[in-house]
């Protein structure tokens, strides 16, 4: 795929005028954007309305003290390519009102073409519908071309794909203005309904202690039409339905070969699972003793989503030098950043953190939260139940505040792909038709990419709990970025009452259904940013954590 890095900017032209003349009270400026770009050497018009405006009101443009307008609007181009703040103050004898505009120059303005998703190629059912709307960024006049197989179909910016034939097509979108071309190029397979079921399945060999159970299903189920699900242990079956999930709750030790087998009108697909019934819980207890540390003495994983703090002032060239980062710097007490929406951390401690029981507080986890940025982690825990000393058993997520709302959703999966060249955004597809872009912010932080550099393939894909985006323009005018907090449960999330607000109880716990586990002790921990939000020049939401430690030993 060939993608030439570019950025947006508009010249807006807007006819000034006064709503409303009212001599006896203040103008008030009334601006459509706060954010311009442009190139060197293009003018930009910034033309706000206002009100209360008459004969005698006075206008004042300035930018690091200079005057640059006492007009109503303002033409502005600078030579130097840069961030330029724009500072407009307008005032009558009844008062004045000001406004703070910011106007971002670059060097050149080719084209820039998003269209999330297009890394992976997309599929369709026979003669249904598919739309392909890319975006492109562009001030200048863009002209467009779409050809399928290297014939071209169409000079327009959109295109319905056609789906009355089956098979796999190769596609190109390009986009060309005055200053240079954008060009993606990508697959569309078309499906016949025999050819299009599809399914996901997060592992297929699982543990599970003696005495609980565990929900089996397929994930991210695609085209099942008029699908049954036959569920099989050991050879006998057990279940058969429409309902493609199981409840596994054998409670003899040993392995046990499931079975799912999908029959639909047209195909059927059938996958093998191992579960492997493991001793009951305390088995692989482990005391706290003298020299126990109430620190973490291990991350095993972390795998940040893409975000502005990722690769900025380290380089891991594997998820080992990754781990060994993000434990270093929690050692010191320094921020770890999980970046956008499912980025994780896992760790463990020297022993196992008991529970307090019903309502104790057992775990800390502090982030960088303050009254203005709460960036939720979901938290969740996980006992050693094979005894291996890895986190590879089964995950619980601790019930926060939002656990169980309708705006808060599970089992929400998003694929970041892998941008073409440095300094691009990230964009990104989730598994409920969405797609958006992780901002690249030059102003702020410029490493090369925010894609973590210790993953090599062009995308992966993280799951988990996505609770609602509570970030806020508090001003309407995009200069101040509130991220609301939530009532408790989470982590990197802000309180100005609660003292205990980044202390958790093991207690809350729960299974897929949202029972209690019951947990008496636990050996693993990860958080996972719990949002996909972004609040303009702010920049993605991230769950930040700068300290992890058990309660009852910091306590002794």
């Amino acid at each position: 795929m060939k993608h030439f890095s570019a950025f947006i900017f508009s010249i807006v032209f807007v006819i000034t005028g006064c709503r409303e003349q009212r001599g006896s009270l203040p103008p008030v400026i009334v601006l459509e954007q706060q954010l311009y770009e442009t190139v060197v050497g293009e003018p930009v018009t910034v033309a706000p309305q206002y009100e209360n405006c008459g004969d005698g009101t006075v206008y004042l443009w300035t930018c690091d003290g200079e005057t640059l307008s006492t007009e109503p609007s303002l033409t502005f181009s600078r030579n130097v390519r840069g961030e330029y703040w724009i500072q407009l103050t307008v005032g009558n004898s009844a008062g004045e009102d000001r406004a703070e505009i910011r106007i971002d120059v670059y060097d050149v303005a080719p084209p820039e073409i998003s269209l999330p998703g297009a890394a992976a190629g997309f599929s369709v059912l026979k003669d249904s519908s598919l739309v392909l709307a890319p975006e492109v960024r562009s001030a200048l006049s863009v002209t467009y071309s779409w050809s399928i197989d290297g014939t071209p179909v169409s000079a327009d910016s959109v295109l319905t794909f056609p789906t009355d034939e089956t098979g796999l097509f190769e596609v190109s979108f390009s986009a060309e203005n005055r200053d240079g071309a954008d060009e993606i190029e990508f697959t569309v397979e078309v499906l016949s309904p025999g050819d299009a079921f599809s399914w996901t399945f997060d592992r297929t060999e699982y543990g599970i202690s003696s005495g609980r159970s565990l929900l089996l299903r397929p994930l991210d189920i695609e085209y099942p039409f008029d699908a049954v699900y036959i569920w099989s242990v050991d050879g006998n079956e057990v279940q058969g339905g429409q309902a493609p999930e199981y409840v596994f709750d054998i409670t003899s030790e040993g392995s046990h070969t499931v079975n799912v087998t999908m029959r639909n009108s047209y195909t059927t697909a059938s996958q093998d699972l191992t579960v492997i019934v493991l001793p009951a819980e305390g088995t692989y207890f482990r005391p706290a003793v003298g020299s126990s540390s109430p620190l973490i003495s291990q991350v095993y994983e972390y795998t940040p989503a893409p975000g502005q703090f990722i690769n900025e002032g380290y380089t891991a060239a594997t998820s080992a030098e990754a781990c060994d980062y993000a434990f270093q710097r929690l050692s010191e007490g320094q921020f770890v950043s999980l970046g956008a929406f499912g980025g994780y951390i896992t760790v463990g401690f020297d022993h196992s953190v008991e529970s307090g029981g019903e309502g104790a507080l057992d775990l800390q986890i502090t982030g960088n939260a303050h009254s203005s940025s709460s960036e939720p982690g979901i938290i969740w825990v996980s006992q050693d139940e094979n005894g291996n000393g890895l986190p590879d058993d089964t995950w619980y997520e601790l019930r926060g505040s939002e656990y169980g709302k309708p705006e808060t959703w599970r089992d929400y999966a998003v694929t970041y792909y892998r941008p073409a060249e440095n300094g691009m955004s990230i964009e990104w597809t989730d598994n409920r038709g969405g797609s958006g872009t992780i901002d690249y912010l030059p102003a702020y932080h410029h490493q090369d990419t925010y894609f973590p550099a210790w993953i090599t393939s062009g995308s992966y894909t993280l799951r988990g709990t996505r609770l609602e985006d509570r970030i806020e323009d508090q001003n309407g005018n995009g200069s101040l970025w509130i991220g609301h907090p939530f009532d408790w449960g989470y982590a990197d999330n802000w309180s100005e009452t609660d003292p205990d607000i980044d202390k958790f109880s093991i207690s809350n716990a729960v299974r897929w259904d949202g029972e209690p586990v019951g947990l008496k002790y636990i050996d693993f921990v990860k958080i996972q940013c719990g949002v996909q939000a972004k609040g303009g020049w702010t920049g993605e939401q991230s769950t930040e954590l700068t300290l992890i430690r058990d309660i009852h030993l910091f306590e002794i």
